[in-house]
Order: C-alpha cells, then structure tokens, then sequence
C-alpha cells in the first residue's frame, strides 16, 4: 500500500518511521529545513529508549516548497495522511488531491476542529477519514524526532459509517507498524476528546515553558489545565457530542502521565518563534462557546496570552 505523509513533522515522523517498518511504500512531504533534514533520513528516539534510524532510501521525498507536484507520484497513493499544523490544512488538502488515487482516501490527525471540512471541500466527504492520536513526539533542534510516549491512534469516517475494505486495509497496516490503532464509529467525539486534552495542556505548558509532567507537580498549573478543559467539555456537550460520563480529571491525569517527558508542539513553537495552532484549540473552544452561549473565559485568557507571547518577538 502506497501511503502519503504530508506534513512530516515529529508526529509525522513518528508515523513515517513506523509505516516504514512496516513495509509501506511511502511518499514524505515537507519544506524548507526539515525536507533537508528527511533527505539524509529520519532519527527516531523510542520511549524505550533506543534509537531507530529510519534512511532517506525508505520513501520518496517531496519539497513542498519546489514547485507543482511531479506526474510521476501524481494519483499514486491510496492513503494520504495529513498531520501537518492547521494553518497548512489548506495547502496539503490541494496536495493531498492531486497525490492521492481516484479511489483514494485521505486522513487527518490534527489538532483542533474544521480540518476535515477543509479536506472534504477538495476531494469529498466520502473520502476524508477523521483521525486522532494520543502517541507524542517533538523534534530537537537538530531534527531528531522524540517519540515520548506511544499512545492509540483512533481513525473513522465522519458519518460514522463502516470502513471500506482499503480502509480495513489501512487500519491492519496501522497495526502491524505497531501504531495501535482502532476504528471509530464516532470519530468526532474522539476527535473533540483530543481538543479537551489540547486546551488544557497545550497553552499553559507553551507560557510555563514546562513539559506535560509539570501540570502534575505544580498544583496552580493543574487547576488552571482542569479549568480550560471543563470549558471544553461544556461546550462539546452544548455541541451534540456524545462524550458520554466521564471523569475528565481522571482522564487528564492519564494523559499528562502517559506524556510527561514531552514538550508540546506549542512551546516548541513559541521557543522557535513560529505561529502557534491557538486559534484552532482555545479559539476553537471560544467560537463554539459564542455559538451555544456559553462563557469561556479560561480559554480567552490563554489565548490572549499565547498570541501575546507570539507577537512579543516583534515588540521592541
């Protein structure tokens, strides 16, 4: 099975490197620094602690950045998996329907809401599979990719129908590449389960400046994460989502846990000086809340504050 990564970053990686090893035929697409990077290979460390070097020989490679896709790899791929940031959901939608075969299908994992809307308007609902993650990873600034902690991978069509046999297909190469994945028959509940975890770990890690263990240690921290995250779940409830009884504190510890060694995508982005997905996780949350009049002022804060530390670098 030819798969697609686009938008190969430390989760990407994560999956590429996996895939790999699984036997795939893979197809990488980045830019600028990373692409350079993923030319020589990829560097993967286990949270076994072992280091996995993945070679530039084991997939096809594509700089987004050096013109239109080439007509040798246009149509080739029967899965193209988006996990690339939400401001670039967009641009990998385009490539993700000239890279993908007419009978393909393509997958987001991504952080927030209204990336599979994005996706659909290029290649059709019947073609977008919804996805969601808990495995962890971050990328050190030589471009090691840091698996910090193996997770789940949930993935399901939007309307919650059975998958397909391409699908069925896809879900048992997830599987032997070791990536745990399961089927969903309400993806959008997973979906707005992982928005949850992000608003309540990603900001204030990103402003503490503190891996995800740290919400455990400092008790101010773990109120404020549990706050943001109560916010969320009262509008995903307001929403129609079907969560279900949960104990969201239970829930949040195991998840802080179960990555306590990582550094969350947003703190990486503001160390770099790099735009942040805010709008997509706070604001995400904060939009909805309008929506279903209900106050979120938890996530106002954050935001306000995560964009304040964005534009700090600009600031005299």
């Amino acid at each position: 099975m030819r798969v697609a990564i686009l938008g190969t970053g430390s989760l990407g990686g994560v999956i590429a490197g996996c895939l790999a090893d699984a036997g795939a035929d893979l197809v990488c697409v980045s830019r600028g620094r990373t692409a350079k990077i993923l030319k020589e290979g990829m560097v993967i460390f286990t949270p076994e602690g072992t280091v996995e070097m993945i070679p530039g020989e084991s997939y096809v490679l594509i700089d987004s950045e050096k013109g239109p896709l080439d007509e040798s790899i246009a149509k080739t791929c029967e899965v193209a998996i988006i996990t690339g940031k939400a401001d670039s959901t967009s641009s990998l939608s385009s490539i993700a329907e000239e890279i993908v075969s007419e009978e393909g299908f393509v997958v987001s994992i991504q952080n927030g809401l209204g990336n599979s809307g994005i996706i659909a308007s290029r290649v059709g609902w019947e073609r977008v599979i919804g996805g969601s993650t808990t495995h962890s990873a971050w990328r050190d600034g030589e471009g090691g990719i840091h698996w910090t902690g193996r997770g789940s991978l949930s993935i399901g069509k939007m309307d919650g129908s059975h998958p397909s046999p391409s699908e069925s297909e896809f879900l048992s190469l997830l599987d032997k590449a070791g990536l745990n994945p399961t089927w969903s028959s309400d993806i959008n509940k997973e979906i707005w389960r992982k928005l949850m975890i992000n608003v309540a770990i990603n900001p204030i890690c990103a402003i503490s400046g503190v891996k995800n263990g740290a919400l455990l240690e400092i008790p101010e921290l773990w109120i404020q994460a549990l706050e943001a995250m109560k916010e969320a779940e009262s509008v995903a409830r307001a929403s129609g989502v079907e969560l279900g009884p949960m104990d969201i504190e239970d829930y949040l510890k195991k998840v802080v846990t179960s990555t306590s060694d990582n550094r969350v995508s947003m703190l990486q982005d503001l160390m770099a000086g790099r735009k942040t997905e805010i709008d997509v996780i706070c604001g995400a949350v904060i939009s909805k809340g309008e929506e279903f009049g209900i106050k979120t002022p938890r996530n106002e804060i954050l935001r306000a504050l995560v964009k304040g530390i964005e534009m700090s670098q600009d600031l005299d």
